[in-house]
């Protein structure tokens, strides 16, 4: 594709930093995120970006952060801001200092060409009204699609600034909508009528007094032969026009709707490109209406732009070919020759390849020349885009042939599809993920549901075969689920859009199960059948497999969510003619990665597989049908009880976070093997140890779901009534443990009773330990009983003979908790200091940010509360950035209630509403730890006393709905 005449280019040049404003703030340096958690530090640098390369007075950024009650000493807060700005930003590539530099006025931001989305944008919108003015829709319609793929959301989201919010938000959503308009313009100028309709459904709900998008959508109505839906347009927006503003239709409305009456002819007419006589080529028309996909259209156009061979990888059914065809389209102005599509799907002998491409581009030679000579000939002298679809089944032969052919013909590009790719020297790979789906932790989505592409082609799709389906309040969570459950694949969301005409989304959802006979058969007939079945799709790609790779990819089927390298070799490799040997796990991997059955992500130091699930359910069926998946199911719960094991042996000690977020990423994987445990004939033993040892680890509490705990411990130890009596004890100790903390009286006295009456079966003592430390505990939190001291003192020192350090440790931070919170002055401050001494010699990350919390807990009630907050926040700081769920929550009331004892009532309330808003979201109800719940209740009558009542209720609002609680405490405590 030619370079723009200007210069510019979409993507960001390679700088040191680049900077995003259209979403939420994004800093990045060499391509990695930089982190600024600080609300006002944002707030500064988005200030200074929106007018970047010019210098910002001192005067406006005090109003941007401040509004008009600036603090006093603001200007040297403002410099204190900026010198921590420069701190998180860094150096520039040169050696130099920052991008943010001070001025006589006030300050100024440098940003290169390119690497602000906002003047990228704006680049591009200038090149496509100047396409627009030059006759040249489809390259206008391309450069804007590239353009509104640069936001991510709102503009600053994350900035807490209501001046910008206010002053610029608003002008910067006006330059998105007016691109919104003008491609909208190209589009239906081309015809595309049919993919601008969904568009604009939604922009005229969203925008519903803005009259040119209602008249884009009329016309976009009346050309798809919709005339009297175009009609009930205009009678809508007439209404409510006149309901809002008192006033009727514009003229230019009003003239379409006449127009539309008469049914105009020129209305039907689409307006032909200028330039010159142009060969179009063969790309099909599309029937139905493309749904997302922005970004990886950027990507592939860009990707277009330098590389002769792109190919677009992964699974079947994922829509490379319909990514491949809109991107060809988009770009087809750059190619005087056409774009041309091969199919190669039906072709069944490669040694045809290149007599089926020719076919492809009309050659009509029937000579008897090598049929890679008449290509070569053909193309030498011509500019044109050669769109190969599905090339996996004849991928060596493909390859070949396109090397010889870019090589002979320099104005060849080639845009392909495959599974795998194709091997040929410059080949660019792109890999086209699943459609975004809804998040799990919002009802029905964590993106909102408009904004998920996966739910809005199930909509969209639903719309054409089941007339009466509407996404309602009702039934949005079963969408999202319905699309999460089929992994965002176009192709599966279009079988099930059908089978919406009959039955309805839960129905849909019960069926998931039995996925390959659900979602058999579409509307389209003209399709081929591997692409008109789930099954088939799946088939297709079986079928290209070796053996080998086929039996791994049954066998890998076993694993929930994702997998590495070790876990692979360990469950899954065999001896024997028809094994998968060890060595040759790695090998066989690779081979699945490039023919799109795994993807391969590697996160820090590990590379971790995952199967889409409906392939991962296509391999448990083919595991099935070799009776190896009871066998194999075993082999995976061996081996991650053996990584709960050994994560307990490490417990506290320098891997004990890298142990933490093993886990958590291995969670899914972990459900699994419980749940083969709870449901397999003689395996709840083990399924008893993996419960124990990950809540000794405090997993549950590091991943904030002690509720997961809970219910793991209590149906295993249902189901292992004959466990050795110290397994038993010591997870009926755990499981009190977890109730305790959820403030569960009720339900802590009961396993407590059943701990006890456990412990006496046992002789020699055995479960002292668990029994003492469970003791203490209850003591502690329940009875607020300072004899808990001597029971966690007991518990140390029988977990040290047994060899269990980390639960030593834990007795130990537990009786200096104890101290702090019920012991005397000096006592309290000792026990801390040797807790910290300790964690400080495990050199264990999450215990020692946790000696911290208990070290302030004694200083604020014995000591310095000057030095319990720095503490706190030490504590704090190192907990966010571990990825801890579960001790923010504590680190923020204990801020409150030493805002509280420094005499700081306003913080002090901000902080009680930010605890109160994270306390509620983990589910721990405060009054049931008593010693924490009388040090609360005594910090807000403080609190309470200093203020009026109105200013402690704003205060406190304003801590319970902070988009980022931590983040709040963190930023008030400077």
């Amino acid at each position: 594709m030619p370079q723009a005449q200007d210069g510019t280019s979409s993507t960001a040049p390679r700088t040191d930093f680049a900077f995003g404003v259209l979403g939420p703030l994004e800093v990045l340096r060499d391509g990695r995120p930089v982190e600024l958690r600080a609300a006002k530090q944002r707030a500064l640098l988005a200030s200074l970006l929106i007018d970047a390369n010019k210098v910002v007075p001192t005067e406006t950024l005090m109003a941007r952060l401040w509004e008009e009650e600036p603090p006093e000493g603001a200007r040297n807060t403002l410099q204190n801001y900026v010198l921590r700005v420069r701190r998180a930003l860094g150096p520039t590539g040169s050696g130099a200092g920052g991008p943010v530099l001070t001025c006589a006025q006030g300050y100024l931001v440098e940003v290169p060409a390119g690497a602000l989305d906002l003047h990228r944008f704006d680049a591009l919108v200038d090149r496509a009204k100047a396409a627009m003015a030059e006759g040249t829709p489809a390259q206008a319609s391309t450069l804007l699609g590239e353009a509104l793929a640069l936001w991510r959301g709102e503009p600053l989201a994350d900035v807490p600034s209501e001046r910008l919010r206010r002053e610029v938000v608003p002008a910067l959503t006006e330059r998105r909508l007016g691109a919104i308009e003008l491609r909208t313009e190209a589009d239906l100028q081309l015809g595309r009528h049919a993919d601008v309709l969904p568009r604009l459904r939604e922009l005229t709900a969203t925008y519903p007094l803005q009259e040119r998008f209602w008249a884009q959508r009329m016309l976009a109505l009346y050309r798809a032969g919709r005339q009297g839906e175009a009609l009930d347009c205009y009678r809508t927006v007439s209404e409510l026009l006149l309901e809002e503003l008192g006033v009727d239709p514009g003229a230019e409305l009003w003239k379409l709707h006449q127009r539309i009456l008469t049914a105009d002819p020129a209305l039907t007419v689409v307006t032909a490109e200028r330039g010159g006589a142009r060969a179009s080529g063969n790309l099909p028309a599309e029937m139905t209406s493309f749904v997302g996909r922005g970004g990886m259209l950027s990507r592939a156009r860009r990707l277009l732009e330098g590389a002769r061979l792109v190919t677009l990888t992964g699974p079947g059914g994922v829509g490379k070919t319909r990514l491949a065809l809109r991107t060809a389209a988009e770009v087809s102005w750059a190619f005087p020759h056409g774009v041309w599509l091969a199919d190669l799907a039906p072709l069944v002998e490669p040694g045809l390849l290149d007599r089926e491409i020719a076919g492809a581009l009309g050659i009509l030679d029937q000579s008897a020349r090598p049929g890679t000579q008449v290509l070569v000939d053909y193309l030498r002298e011509r500019n044109l885009l050669l769109v190969l679809d599905n090339c996996e089944h004849v991928a060596d032969a493909a390859g070949e042939l396109l090397a010889t052919l870019l090589r002979a013909a320099p104005g060849l590009r080639v845009l392909a599809t495959s599974r795998q790719g194709l091997g040929v020297p410059g080949e660019h790979l792109l890999v086209v993920p699943p459609l975004d789906v809804p998040a799990l932790e919002e009802p029905g989505g964590g993106l909102p549901m408009t904004r998920s592409e996966a739910v809005r082609l199930l909509g969209d799709r639903a719309a054409a075969s089941a007339p009466d389906f509407r996404i309602t309040e009702e039934n949005h969570a079963a969408v999202g689920q319905l699309c999460r459950r089929l992994d965002g694949i176009p192709l599966a969301i279009e079988l099930a859009a059908v089978r919406l005409s009959t039955l309805s989304v839960e129905e849909v959802l019960e069926r998931l199960d039995d996925r390959f006979r659900l979602l058999t058969h579409g509307g389209a007939r003209t399709a081929p059948r591997y692409q008109r079945t789930l099954r088939g799709v799946v088939d297709w790609s079986y079928d290209l497999c070796g053996e080998r790779e086929r039996l791994l990819w049954a066998r890998l089927s076993v694993f929930a969510g994702g997998f590495d390298l070790e876990a692979a070799e360990t469950v899954c490799s065999s001896e024997g003619a028809d094994g998968v040997p060890r060595e040759d796990v790695i090998d066989i991997l690779a081979a699945l990665v490039h023919k799109s059955v795994l993807t391969a992500a590697t996160d820090g130091h590990r590379t971790r597989y995952r199967m889409l699930e409906t392939i991962r359910q296509y391999g448990q069926r083919r595991l099935r049908d070799l009776g190896q998946d009871v066998a194999l199911r075993r082999r995976h719960c061996a081996y991650y009880e053996d990584v709960a094991a050994r994560a307990a042996a490490d417990w506290c000690g320098p891997r004990e976070v890298e142990w933490l977020s093993r886990l958590r990423r291995e969670l899914p994987n972990l459900r699994a093997a419980l749940d083969f445990c709870t449901t397999g004939p003689g395996e709840a033993r083990a399924g008893l140890v993996i419960a124990a040892d990950l809540t000794r680890v405090r997993f549950w509490f590091f991943s904030s779901s002690l509720g997961e705990g809970r219910h793991w411990l209590t149906r295993t130890l249902g189901l292992a009534p004959d466990a050795p009596g110290p397994l038993r004890v010591g997870a009926l100790a755990l499981a009190t443990w977890i109730a305790l903390c959820q403030g569960d009286q009720g339900a802590a006295e009961r396993f407590l009773a059943d701990c006890r009456e456990s412990a006496r079966r046992i002789p020699d003592d055995a479960a002292e330990g668990a029994l003492a430390y469970i003791e203490g505990a209850h003591a502690m939190l329940v009875q607020r009983d300072p004899r808990a001291i001597a029971h966690f003192a007991r518990a140390r020192e029988r977990y040290r003979r047994d060899g269990r350090p980390g639960d030593a440790h834990m007795a130990t931070m537990l009786g200096a908790m104890t101290s702090a919170l019920l012991g005397e002055r000096e006592a309290a401050l000792a026990d801390c200091r040797a807790h910290m001494a300790e964690a400080d010699d495990y050199r264990a990350g999450w215990a020692y940010s946790w000696g911290l919390w208990v070290m302030a807990l004694a200083e604020l009630r014995h000591g310095d509360p000057h030095r319990a907050a720095g503490l706190i926040d030490d504590s704090l700081r190192r907990q966010r950035d571990i990825g801890d769920r579960w001790g923010p929550c504590w680190g923020v009331h204990a801020m409150a209630w030493t805002a509280a004892a420094l005499g700081d009532p306003h913080r002090g309330a901000r902080l009680m509403g930010a605890s109160y808003q994270l306390r509620e979201a983990i589910g721990v109800a405060l009054a049931g730890l008593r010693p924490l719940h009388d040090a609360h209740v005594e910090a807000e009558r403080i609190i309470r006393g200093a203020l009026d009542a109105r200013v402690y209720a704003a205060a406190f609002a304003e801590g319970a709905a902070a988009r980022d609680a931590v983040g709040l405490a963190l930023d008030t405590g400077r």
